[in-house]
């Protein structure tokens, strides 16, 4: 090859060699590209797996509370020792509260149908509340003394027993109460407010469109309707005369003859003693020790279970109807 061939020659090869350097640096940067790509896909199996493996084991945990939770309640409550049963009756009496009459219904049957049972004492610390929910306790009380002859029940007063708690308490054998305890308060209140005025100053027109001649009332942005507060006095009449019919057959005789007994009034422990109210001074270890004889005490309070906690703790409502299927669940008058 002459000099002068070889300089023709020298651009090709040039030209080829950056050809193949050029295809070298594409064929590396897609085997790098698909190898990331690879990657990535094994990182994402591998995150996926990994949540999946937490949702299971999230779902488990529920479950194992759930079951946890089962298995203490029947372990506390099936056939145990000689005892004192113990059922709290804590804050407002109302539906979908801790002192619901499902609540302590449910209690109260447990606690007859264990064998160990020899008293039960209903601990009351409660303002009072539904009538209705209240009712339903009561009636549930004295059926079960019907069923359960053997089986003393005693209502024990704490801070107060006052209202629709004293309706409950009115089921009991006996009532006992501290000498501070506030009891009573046996009559019917339903409150609200009146908005008319306020309405006309603020320069407001209330419109109600009802089919029914009644169907608003007590409306409180609407004046008052003279007969329609006769009819709902009417209503609160009834219910505290159902009140008072219930408290004189838990009571019988025991009362005190007095007009102000069924006006509402509430009482100290000691002052309730004297009115019939109540039949003596005394705590539930009192009244298990001295009176049921069985100073053992077991609570049978329905409690929340763990699962129950843990939903309300974190606000998830999808954990709450996981709860209602499996079934770990438990008016304005007052």
């Amino acid at each position: 090859m002459t000099q002068d061939n070889w300089k023709e020659e020298s651009p090709r090869h040039d030209a080829a060699a950056s050809e193949g350097q050029l295809a070298d640096t594409q064929h590396r940067v897609l085997d790098n590209l698909v190898n990331s790509v690879v990657a990535e896909q094994r990182r994402s199996r591998r995150w996926g797996i990994f949540f999946k493996l937490l949702t299971f084991a999230y779902l488990f945990f529920l479950g194992y509370l759930f079951l946890a939770s089962d298995r203490l309640q029947i372990s506390g409550s099936a056939d145990s020792l000689s005892h004192t049963a113990l059922i709290d009756v804590q804050g407002v009496i109302a539906d979908n509260e801790p002192a619901s009459a499902d609540n302590i219904v449910s209690a109260l049957r447990e606690a007859f149908e264990d064998n160990g049972t020899k008293g039960v004492i209903l601990r009351i610390n409660s303002p009072g509340g539904s009538p209705v929910q209240s009712g339903y306790i009561y009636d549930e009380i004295n059926r079960l003394r019907s069923l359960h002859k053997e089986i003393p029940v005693y209502a024990v007063i704490s801070d107060i027993g006052a209202s629709g708690a004293y309706y409950i308490a009115a089921a009991a054998d006996q009532i006992y109460a501290d000498k501070a305890s506030l009891v009573g308060s046996i009559g019917v209140v339903s409150a609200g407010f009146g908005f008319v005025d306020l309405l006309e100053k603020l320069g407001v027109d209330r419109r109600i469109y009802t089919s029914g001649e009644h169907k608003g009332f007590l409306d409180p942005f609407q004046p008052q309707n003279q007969d329609e507060v006769a009819f709902w006095q009417s209503v609160l009449d009834t219910t505290h005369r159902q009140f008072i019919d219930s408290v004189k057959k838990g009571r019988g005789d025991r009362l005190k003859q007095d007009p102000a007994l069924f006006s509402g009034l509430v009482w100290s422990g000691e002052q309730a003693l004297d009115m019939g109210l109540i039949d003596g001074l005394g705590s539930s270890s009192f009244v298990a020790r001295e009176l049921i004889g069985e100073e053992e005490i077991l609570d049978f309070t329905r409690e929340e279970s763990p699962l129950e906690r843990f939903a309300k703790r974190i606000g998830a409502g999808a954990v709450e109807a996981l709860a209602l299927r499996l079934g770990t669940e438990g008016s304005p008058l007052r």
